[in-house]
């Protein structure tokens, strides 16, 4: 995969940011579920190349826009849009993608917002996730069924790497 998000959901967060970038230099890695300043502060340490928030926070997008790397809080309502645009971000996450309406709403905040593009999250699957790449409004889709925490506890990297390579597969029609 070109881009993978550590969320800052597990105590090691920080230290599997370092080693991703170490083991895959080419890779874009960033941090995912930053929620405040302090989580900011340390993505941005540890070499985060951009920063995802599950909610849209003007302190946090801030701060991190002036780090000079891209946010990308979560959206999903016609305000929120638009004070995520009047920051000057026309790229949010969406998310939970499945639990407020996935695609419909999509397309729905698409219309008034001709130039907004979202990645949605929660809720992508390998079953659902070529129907979102599908929609123009669509820039690119989070998914976590390639990186079970069962997989890392069991050591069974050569499943992650297999499931990896399924979902990037899925990018093509």
């Amino acid at each position: 995969l070109p881009a993978a998000e550590v969320t800052f959901r597990t105590p090691c967060a920080a230290a599997c940011i370092d080693a991703m970038r170490e083991a895959e230099p080419q890779m874009c890695v960033g941090a995912g579920t930053v929620t405040d300043i302090a989580q900011a502060d340390e993505a941005l340490r540890r070499g985060a190349q951009f920063i995802v928030s599950p909610g849209l926070s003007t302190p946090v997008v801030a701060h991190i826009l002036e780090a000079g790397i891209p946010a990308l809080p979560g959206t999903v309502t016609p305000s929120e849009v638009m004070a995520a645009e009047a920051l000057g971000l026309y790229v949010t996450k969406f998310f939970p993608a499945a639990q407020f309406g996935g695609l419909g709403t999509i397309t729905a905040l698409s219309a008034p917002f001709r130039r907004h593009r979202f990645m949605p999250t929660g809720g992508i699957s390998p079953h659902n996730v070529r129907d979102y790449l599908a929609c123009p409004a669509v820039i690119a889709c989070g998914g976590t069924w390639m990186v079970k925490p069962q997989l890392f506890a069991d050591s069974d990297f050569s499943r992650v790497e297999q499931l990896a390579r399924e979902a990037a597969a899925l990018r093509e029609p």
